[in-house]
């Protein structure tokens, strides 16, 4: 499709009424809600990290309200199995055809899911998520399903340390396309956050998408172009986050074990165009691609045993890399 200033607009337009409307629901925050908004636009799954209490799920459930989506949620348990997630045949009768095989879907088969908590269920059960958040499609037997679209998983999780929690596998991180780090609130901010909660100032919600506007939006946002050399910048960031590359910047040959997959470069660049769009551009800038890089790639480095005992995170390293980059492209 080709764009044209009232597509663009009506863009800005859309994403101006959701996020004023999740703002009635989630105080402060405006930086998480706008990247959340990415992420979705962007047609990825987001992994939400904090301790307990930030507001995590009642984010999620609100961004369902408000884009009128269907919504389902998962709480995640040591003892959920993977039928639970995705559904299971059940054995149905008739007195005309006696007993057969029913396929029973299961809360994974909806818009928006919630997967509260993720990080508390076995690996058995989190790799049951993998097929879903990659291909959309869930395989059951020999049978494969497609979910509804659009299709997100938003997950919650508390840190590692934490009592009572798994680190997710490698290969399910790398299916997030944004990892969120929620921030405990400001002295204001818990003080509006104690008010609306505690007293009768809650607001109601009101629908303002729906699953036609979100496909529009992420139809538009694809045909915003990207210049060779900024698209260069993008895989020169992912690039040099592996050790073993040529030119790999000592930062990385330090804290890094293992960098980014591709993965890592198709999320900043489809999400480097969601933040242009939303900002008014017809193309995507140098800008755009660093402030995307952090939450597209924190989840996709894994430091060494050095970077751990230093105290470093994945962050810190990601902003040395873009420096460096930086510095090679002068």
């Amino acid at each position: 499709m080709d764009i044209s200033g009232t597509d663009v607009k009506q863009v800005i337009d859309n994403v101006a009424k959701i996020e004023n409307e999740i703002a009635k629901h989630m105080v402060g925050q405006k930086d998480l809600i706008r990247q959340v908004v990415i992420c979705i636009l962007s047609g990825g799954n987001i992994l939400l990290e904090g301790v307990p209490g930030l507001g995590k799920t009642r984010l999620v459930k609100t961004l369902g309200k408000v884009l009128g989506l269907d919504f389902s949620r998962i709480q995640f348990t040591p003892d959920l199995m993977p039928a639970d997630v995705v559904g299971t045949n059940i054995i149905t009768k008739s007195d005309s055809e006696g007993g057969a095989f029913k396929f029973q879907p299961g809360p994974i088969f909806s818009n928006i899911v919630l997967a509260d908590e993720i990080n508390r269920a076995t690996p058995k059960t989190q790799s049951a998520l993998l097929e879903a958040m990659q291909e959309q499609t869930v395989t059951v037997g020999s049978s494969t399903y497609k979910l509804p679209q659009p299709f997100f998983v938003l997950a919650t999780q508390n840190p590692i340390e934490m009592e009572g929690t798994y680190p997710l596998p490698e290969a399910q991180l790398d299916r997030f396309l944004f990892k969120l780090n929620v921030p405990f609130p400001s002295l204001e901010e818990l003080m509006d956050i104690v008010t609306m909660t505690t007293g009768n100032e809650e607001k109601s919600l009101n629908k303002v998408s729906g699953s036609e506007e979100i496909l529009f939006m992420r139809a538009v946002a694809r045909e915003i172009p990207a210049a060779k050399p900024v698209l260069e910048f993008a895989l020169r960031l992912v690039l040099t986050t592996h050790p073993e590359s040529a030119n790999t910047p000592s930062v990385t040959r330090k804290y890094i074990r293992f960098g980014s997959s591709p993965r890592g470069a198709q999320a900043i660049m489809s999400a480097a165009r969601i933040r242009a769009i939303l900002d008014g551009r017809y193309n995507v800038s140098f800008e755009d691609i660093k402030y995307v890089a952090y939450p597209a790639l924190r989840h996709r480095i894994f430091l060494n045993f050095e970077g751990l005992s230093e105290g470093i995170t994945a962050d810190n390293v990601i902003t040395e890399i873009i420096k460096e980059v930086e510095k090679r492209n002068i």
